[in-house]
This record gives C-alpha cells, sequence and structure tokens, in this order.
C-alpha cells in the first residue's frame, strides 16, 4: 500500500471511531484544541493528517496512533537461525537480518592448541562470553575472557581470539564495519 493510499484511509476511519464513540465534532474540537472546520477537513479527506493533528485526536479518543493510522500489525520479531558457516574450524549462526551494516554472531570454538594470528580490518568489535573461556589477544595484550566477560575494541588494532586450549568457548559477537561503536545501555552497579 503507497503512502498515499494510507493517507486517504485515515480520514474514514478518524470519523468511525469518532461515531463509535459518539462524540460530536464540537465535543472533540473542545478536547483537542483543533478547530471543528480542520477536524471535519481531516475525516473528509480534505486535509493531510500531521502528527501534530493525529496526537490529540488519539489522546481523546484513548487509541494508540496506530490505529488512526492503520498501522500494520508488527511482525515476528524473532530472528529464524540462518544455517550455520563453518570457517577456520569454528561455527558462527548469524543473528542479523540485514546484510551490511551492525552485524550479530553466536560463535562456537572448539578446543585447539592454535597459534594466534593477529589480523587488522575496518570495524568495531564487541564480544560477550556466554560459556567456556576466550583467549582475546589484542594488541599487546592477552587475557581470557569467562563467561560473562565482554570487550570492544577497534578491529584496526591487531587482533586474535580463540581457543585457550582448556575447552570451547561460546560468544556473542557484534561487528559494525565502518568502526560503528556498539551502544550499550545498562544499569550501573550500586555499591
Amino acid at each position: 500500500m503507497t503512502t498515499d493510499e494510507v493517507l486517504a484511509e485515515v480520514g474514514p476511519r478518524l470519523r468511525r471511531i469518532r461515531k463509535e464513540r459518539e462524540v460530536t465534532l464540537a465535543a472533540l474540537s473542545e478536547s483537542t484544541g483543533i478547530s471543528v472546520s480542520t477536524l471535519s477537513r481531516l475525516e473528509s479527506g480534505l486535509r493531510k493528517p500531521s502528527l501534530e493533528l493525529l496526537l490529540p485526536i488519539a489522546q481523546a479518543h484513548e487509541v494508540p496512533l496506530d490505529e488512526l493510522v492503520g498501522a500494520p500489525p508488527v511482525g515476528d520479531p524473532r530472528v529464524r537461525p540462518a544455517k550455520p558457516l563453518v570457517r577456520h574450524g569454528r561455527t558462527f549462526w548469524p543473528l542479523s537480518r540485514q546484510p551490511g551494516g551492525l552485524q550479530a554472531f553466536k560463535v562456537l570454538v572448539p578446543r585447539s592448541e592454535e597459534e594466534p594470528e593477529p589480523r587488522v580490518h575496518e570495524g568495531y568489535e564487541w564480544l560477550y562470553v556466554m560459556s567456556g573461556r576466550l583467549r582475546v589477544v589484542l594488541g599487546e595484550h592477552d587475557v581470557v575472557l569467562s563467561a560473562g566477560e565482554a570487550a570492544e575494541f577497534d578491529t584496526r588494532v591487531p587482533h586474535w581470539f580463540g581457543s585457550t586450549g582448556e575447552g570451547p568457548a561460546e560468544f556473542l559477537s557484534l561487528f559494525g564495519p565502518q568502526g560503528e561503536r556498539m551502544h550499550v545501555r545498562a544499569k550501573p552497579r550500586q555499591p
């Protein structure tokens, strides 16, 4: 449905909702502060609806704005697991729907004794270890992250992550290819 078609349906919907509630144009005008003539023109389609007009009408009728404009229902928000990818012995499950931009993956690193080979590329990455222990080599740092720990870094810094040799590790990875930083909002811990 085009935008013009959606907007054309707003007027009749406004009239239907008003009449269902047995409210006159004068009473709606009084409760919204919108003139009777403007309300009449909105309902007849002679005036295009705007947010400034629809918000007070939605409040007066005590309905969500979506009901006034006939917004489609929100689809299923779940991300259906894509077929896992296996690269260099690691299994990656894509968790993002759209290619490009910010990407999310669940990654399983098997137990191994491989030597770190740090690499660099454009981007910014955030890791969160879900289980096991993950070795992260970042520039001069060589650290081990345990379940519940996170790291974030600019991928232009030489980096590598993999097994500690003790067992597998499972982690979430968010990657922004153009250096997009992650914005993690969390409540600060109370001392």
